[in-house]
């Protein structure tokens, strides 16, 4: 798992790396890199998010990052017998699709996106404690951005509803802050 997690991450690094010699060619911003609180990323994701025509700001794209969550797991052999509960890390990878609404030479629109989010480990994320343990989750975004037509500082704010491992709707919502180029 380590080894998919290693392999995920140089991915998207590459992706990313990518993304910004493209963007040189580019007269149109039509790439974002943003950090992201709540939301597919769990508590916290960088994510890269570009449209799929090199030339709009606006139309079908995708997003994908890396993040990260916590939860309390029970598999540290207590010195009494059992187990005890400790806290543990888990990464998050989320990758999804979207499609942006607005006016082409506007700062302000509207994004309608969903996908999944691959996590570094089964557990019960959002379940409402059904123990549903998976290793992903399913997310829909729903969420108002800024962007200056010219590139440069980005916001974004709006509701992801979250699909947890045992199916359950979370509703959920998220703030970004990033860089259009």
């Amino acid at each position: 798992m380590k080894n998919i997690i290693k392999l995920l991450f140089i991915v998207t690094i590459l992706m990313v790396a990518n993304q910004l010699l493209v963007a040189q060619d580019d007269k149109v911003p039509n790439k974002l890199f943003y950090a992201e609180f709540g939301g597919p990323g769990i508590i916290m994701s960088a994510n890269l998010d570009s449209r799929i025509k090199s030339n709009s700001r606006i139309g079908f794209g995708f997003r994908a990052g890396v993040g990260f969550g916590l939860k309390r797991f029970d598999d540290k052999p207590a010195p009494g017998g059992g187990n005890e509960e400790v806290l543990r890390t888990v990464y998050a990878f989320p990758v999804g699709i979207n499609y942006i609404f607005g006016k082409p030479d506007g700062a302000s629109a509207f994004e309608v996106g969903g996908g999944v989010s691959i996590l570094s480990r089964k557990t019960s994320y959002y379940d409402y404690g059904i123990k549903g343990e998976g290793t992903t989750i399913g997310f829909i975004t729903f969420m108002y951005r800024v962007t200056p037509v010219n590139g440069g500082m980005s916001f974004r704010i709006g509701f992801t509803p979250i699909i947890g491992t045992a199916g359950d709707l979370f509703p959920m919502g998220a703030i970004g802050f990033g860089y259009a180029f």
